[in-house]
């Protein structure tokens, strides 16, 4: 866990929602466990005992003792090792750190992250009233829901694999299985899915599983959200909605919308994903780019928002409330799904571990080659928008209720808007080869990894993309795309064993 208490910085500090302080002067107070439990579902947290908060915020020494201490910590490891108090003990023998300020003493505990298969952590034996979480600077009680949610997401088999076994097969949508699978037959020819019928199929894609009960062929969840009619999915999943908003002029409420009760169309995830992309890249610039004769017209940012959106859809939890909202204006777009992030606001910016809340969803976007299993897909989105020279994506979390939120936006990082649109034919024609070069320019991060790389292969010869990938501390798909750009370089090996050197590197 980062560090959130230093000595030095004490002056400096106010409550947050990663910082706690409490007098302890008359002993360890109850309210350390609603602490606890809060830091310990959110993202970790420190408890410092023996401070005072203040009216203004600042923080004083309550006046401890050594021996006050040495009282506090006895009491606290017997109190969190007892399953009456607290259901889970998360803590080392390091975690819990006594400061000398003048003539006082701080006992900092640090509570960290809980994992997903440990929440919710809960006190006094009870599961439903001694669950809370972290809101500002302050510990407020979990929901039902909340804590529903966090049993849900204990389990390996994530929800959409559940089977459904009062649904027979044809509740669903063939029209839509029919679309799949010709994006699939078409991306992946001689797939040797391709000579299943219509039922092996959905059994094989995880759509359809055999029931327990009957010993027949059913939909699974994910099925029934990827494929089927909007009136039998409410049905397993009462608050399930998704909706598209537009607005590109101010002076109308939608410019466009698109929602999945209507009654228009499906209302199925699948069907959804593909009007909403076509909506959304609309607008997007593509440069003229040639290979083998054909004209490129998917470019890093194209790439980027199938990403977003598929994480969207992927990771939202359908028992939850308000549904999947995306909504475009003149220069962003956002993306909200309900659901915590399961890894954590800052693994998912990290990158690098893959969990998602409906994993058979991601197989069936994998398959027709939308979504990153590796966990590099966020990653790749703010690098993507970092050669852009776009301002920075925002991740954001809110609880009660649980919502996550990607927002994207079309603002060059000094605050000007860099147009995303395209202009008229006859602007495109007359400015096309400065807009191509823009399009095609290499950012500063890019060209100082680049610059990294070939002092690496200098000093340590021929090496492979992960052993580069650990050494700039970035994931081995983004390492990869950087060293397909760089000509200064050639690779060596096949697929599986493939190494890189310098061209005038004779070795």
């Amino acid at each position: 866990m980062e560090k959130l208490f230093d000595l030095s910085e004490f002056n400096s500090y106010k409550e947050d929602n990663r910082r706690e302080v409490k007098s302890a002067k008359n002993g360890l107070p109850n309210s350390v466990w609603e602490t606890y439990s809060a830091f310990a579902n959110g993202y970790g947290g420190v408890i410092i005992l023996g401070v005072i908060e203040n009216k203004d915020g600042s923080w004083s020494t309550s006046g401890l003792n050594d021996e006050n201490c040495q009282k506090l910590i006895k009491q606290f490891w017997n109190d969190v090792n007892n399953r009456q108090k607290v259901n889970i003990n998360l803590l080392k023998d390091d975690d819990v750190t006594v400061y000398k300020e003048k003539d006082d003493r701080i006992v900092v505990i640090c509570v960290p992250m809980a994992r997903r298969e440990e929440k919710p952590v809960y006190i006094n034996n009870n599961l439903f009233n001694g669950t809370y979480r972290r809101n500002h600077d302050g510990d407020y009680h979990c929901t039902r829901l909340q804590v529903k949610t966090m049993l849900r997401d204990q389990a390996e088999k994530t929800m959409d694999m559940e089977v459904l076994d009062d649904v027979p097969l044809k509740d669903l949508n063939y029209e839509t299985i029919q679309g799949y699978r010709n994006r699939h037959q078409v991306l992946k020819a001689g797939h040797p899915f391709e000579r299943l019928n219509n039922d092996e199929y959905l059994r094989s894609i995880g759509a359809a599983a055999i029931s327990k009960e009957d010993h027949q062929l059913h939909p699974t969840a994910a099925g029934m959200l990827m494929f089927g009619d909007e009136y039998n999915i409410v049905r397993h999943f009462p608050d399930y909605f998704l909706d598209y908003r537009e607005v590109l002029d101010p002076t109308i409420r939608w410019t466009d919308r698109l929602q999945s009760s209507s009654g228009e169309w499906s209302g199925n995830i699948c069907d959804f994903y593909f009007r909403v992309y076509n909506k959304i890249i609309k607008d997007v610039k593509v440069p003229f780019l040639m290979k083998g004769g054909d004209r490129i017209d998917d470019t890093p940012v194209h790439k980027a928002l199938r990403e977003a959106l598929a994480n969207c859809l992927i990771n939202a939890d359908y028992y939850g409330t308000r549904g999947v909202v995306i909504k475009k204006d003149q220069d962003r777009i956002v993306f909200e799904n309900p659901g915590y992030i399961r890894t954590g606001k800052e693994q998912m910016r990290r990158g690098g571990e893959s969990d998602p809340r409906n994993k058979t969803l991601m197989k069936m976007f994998n398959l027709i080659n939308i979504g990153e299993r590796s966990g590099s897909g966020v990653p790749n989105i703010f690098d993507t928008w970092n050669d852009q020279g776009w301002k920075e994506p925002v991740i954001e979390e809110k609880f009660d209720p649980d919502r996550t939120t990607l927002t994207l936006e079309f603002i060059n990082k000094i605050g000007k808007e860099k147009p995303a649109k395209k202009t008229s034919e006859e602007n495109n024609r007359r400015k096309q080869s400065k807009k191509t070069s823009e399009e095609n320019k290499i950012g500063n991060k890019t060209r100082i990894n680049m610059l990294k790389i070939e002092k690496y292969l200098q000093e340590n010869g021929e090496s492979k993309t992960n052993e580069i990938a650990k050494y700039l501390e970035l994931s081995p798909a983004r390492t990869r795309k950087i060293l397909s750009q760089m000509d200064s370089l050639e690779a060596i090996g096949t697929n599986t064993n493939r190494r890189y050197r310098l061209k005038n590197n004779s070795d």
